[in-house]
């Protein structure tokens, strides 16, 4: 990609819209004048990721990241900063002009990563076209499709489409095209074996499988020969692009409807996905055959806390995907549970019925996983006392893994009801296997042998989570003075200037050049080195009499800087203008006290670096004075004794008290 001129840059900048793109990712709910939902970054439970219209950046408090759309981008779907802005220029219609054709040689100097995704999409284009537009894919890939009973729209939707049975013709044609070989045999679409090449998934329909952004990420291939020794399914390998464990199947068609009935439906297989989106029920996703992992969960956690799963009926199936549900309920979510009739599966039965008929079906027969667990396994119990004990420890294991506390309780008064035993009895099994969970994911020895200690592990002390009670790599002194910088840096502040007569006159400066001048004077300058480079940055702009301000450092192409500012420009509380004008309260805003604001500022980071000094002098006392002369005992103390005087100099510009 060529270098993207800046007033593209700013285009792209100025048309995008945060909370439409993050909407994507992130189940966004109003929250005064800006969205909130959960860190798609973190596991949490109560939402502090912040999205700010009005500023067009979004914060993460758990994890400390944020910035702007195109930061977002960067961390969420890892592109580079070129990369983000080509998507949001592709997203919204804006073009970005190409110098010229790429070169073999710029083909090659593309990261792996993106070079995976264009060839995964280049394939998905051409495996569309040999199915619509060939003899061979319309006889055999197409006809498939419909004799499934897949409407035009549902193909063309979900991008289905044919490799053909040739042989390599997928592969000829991306390597006619330049594609390196190495590229799509990392990806899976193409084998070689003693130097003949061909296509993986020749002869197969083929499902394309999409990030939630929408890119692909890989495929799956169906046979359609009735043959026993032949896989009837081929999925794309794993590559720096697909880790199958990671990905649910159809999530990018179905997060908007996923929001908006606050439910998503867990199918087994890519058809069953495809035939609930035809039925009206585009809320499904599938796990594509592979057992449930926590990182799927976490995807659908993004969006809703209720999942409902979709079984066939198949009980050795459904036996297995217990470990599935104890994991959904581990992440503190609600999962019930539908079983379709025998022989039946979400596909089948979506088709001999209406979208009404469908709904009431899975209305009528949602079950919680308790009820459904106990029933499914009563069922294999036959009346065997001892069986109905181990039923009884696998339901409360089930329990004993959801995070909160008054849904535990709800579920011990029915697991006592059903099974006509004292609450107490279960309460004592759940309360056991709670203390061996914790005591196994602390991994303390400790707890084993002295039990009484549990409950102080039972009921943590929370952590520390917002960005004053983390440990910073930064002073607060240095913190607050970049922040007064790049706030206020352009603003014009009047103060007194001597000329070379010694005469005092009133001069307006930029409070950037003010604090430069305090700084200068007394050669200080920042010790962090983002603070650094920011700080050089603002004083090489002063050299040529330029100020910067906020929109400046938000389009910076260090995503450390973008983070920093957005931290410094989202506030967690809002004051409402109506404090001065409704009920005459003066809020006190910085602004307004300008001047103040910088000098207290300077004369803090001033103070830190003082106290800095002197802690240095009374650590070299303590550990070198017997290794010293008295010349440079003296020299050392006398240098203590003026810093001290420095201090409480300073200190009374701030109007502090020094207590020793």
């Amino acid at each position: 990609m060529s270098r993207i001129p800046p007033h593209i840059i700013d285009e792209i900048m100025q048309t995008s819209r945060i909370e439409e793109v993050i909407g994507e990712f992130v189940n966004l709910k109003k929250s005064g004048s800006n969205l909130k939902g959960l860190s798609p970054f973190v596991d949490e439970k109560s939402p502090s990721f912040m999205v700010s219209p009005a500023k067009q950046i979004f914060k993460c408090f758990s994890s400390g990241k944020g910035g702007t759309v195109v930061s977002f981008l960067m961390e969420k779907e890892h592109f580079s900063y070129p990369e983000a802005l080509k998507w949001l220029a592709d997203k919204y219609g804006i073009q970005v002009p190409e110098d010229k054709p790429q070169t073999a040689e710029e083909m090659a100097a593309i990261t792996e990563r993106e070079s995976l995704y264009i060839i995964n999409e280049f394939a998905k284009e051409h495996f569309m076209h040999n199915m619509h537009d060939t003899n061979e894919g319309q006889n055999i890939g197409l006809s498939y499709f419909e004799e499934r009973g897949f409407r035009a729209d549902i193909i063309k939707k979900f991008q289905l489409g044919y490799c053909l049975n040739s042989g390599d013709d997928f592969t000829k044609a991306a390597l006619k095209k330049g594609y390196k070989k190495e590229y799509l045999e990392s990806v899976g679409l193409t084998k070689t074996k003693e130097d003949r090449s061909f296509d993986f998934f020749r002869g197969r329909v083929m499902f394309p499988i999409h990030s939630i952004s929408g890119r692909v990420l890989g495929f799956g291939g169906r046979t359609l020969i009735t043959d026993k020794k032949i896989a009837k399914y081929f999925n794309s390998p794993e590559s720096i692009i697909y880790n199958k464990s990671e990905i649910l199947y159809g999530l990018y068609f179905a997060k908007g409807d996923i929001i908006k009935y606050d439910n998503c439906f867990l199918c087994e297989g890519y058809t069953d996905v495809i035939s609930m989106h035809q039925a009206g029920v585009a809320n499904s996703v599938a796990s594509s055959g592979t057992s449930l992992t926590k990182e799927q969960i976490k995807l659908i956690k993004r969006y809703t806390q209720n999942i409902t799963i979709l079984y066939d009926g198949d009980a050795a199936g459904i036996k297995a995907s217990f470990r599935g549900i104890d994991l959904i309920l581990e992440e503190g979510m609600n999962v019930k549970v539908v079983l379709f009739p025998d022989g039946d599966d979400p596909d089948s039965y979506s088709k001999k019925v209406s979208t009404t008929e469908l709904m009431d079906f899975i209305k009528a027969n949602t079950k919680d996983f308790v009820t459904f667990k106990t029933s499914l396994l009563l069922e294999e119990g036959n009346n065997d006392p001892l069986q109905k004990a181990q039923i009884i420890r696998e339901v409360v294991h089930s329990i004993s893994l959801i995070p909160d506390q008054i849904t535990r309780s709800v579920f011990i008064s029915e697991i006592a009801r059903v099974f006509s035993i004292d609450e107490s009895i279960v309460i004592n099994e759940l309360n056991k296997l709670r203390k061996n969970q914790i005591a196994k994911e602390l991994d303390e020895p400790i707890i084993a042998q002295n039990p009484e200690l549990t409950d102080t592990f039972l009921n943590p002390t929370p952590q520390a989570t917002t960005a004053t009670e983390r440990k910073t790599p930064y002073a607060s002194e240095e913190y607050e003075l970049m922040r007064i910088l790049v706030k206020y840096g352009i603003f014009a502040i009047t103060t007194d200037h001597i000329d070379e007569h010694g005469m005092a006159h009133m001069v307006e400066v930029s409070a950037a050049e003010l604090i430069h001048h305090e700084l200068t004077k007394d050669e200080l300058t920042f010790q962090f080195p983002l603070f650094q480079e920011m700080y050089q940055q603002i004083v090489d702009g002063l050299s040529t009499k330029t100020l910067y301000k906020v929109s400046f450092w938000l389009r910076h192409e260090n995503p450390e800087v973008v983070q920093w500012i957005t931290e410094i420009e989202t506030e967690q509380y809002e004051l409402s203008p109506k404090w001065l004008s409704k009920y005459n309260v003066d809020t006190n805003r910085e602004i307004d006290k300008l001047k103040t604001t910088v000098m207290n500022g300077v004369y803090a980071f001033k103070k830190l670096r003082v106290m800095q000094r002197i802690e240095q002098i009374q650590k070299e006392l303590g550990e070198l004075s017997e290794n010293m002369t008295d010349e440079q005992l003296r020299d050392l103390l006398s240098e203590q004794i003026v810093l001290e005087r420095v201090k409480m100099s300073i200190a009374g510009k701030l109007n502090q008290t020094i207590i020793h």
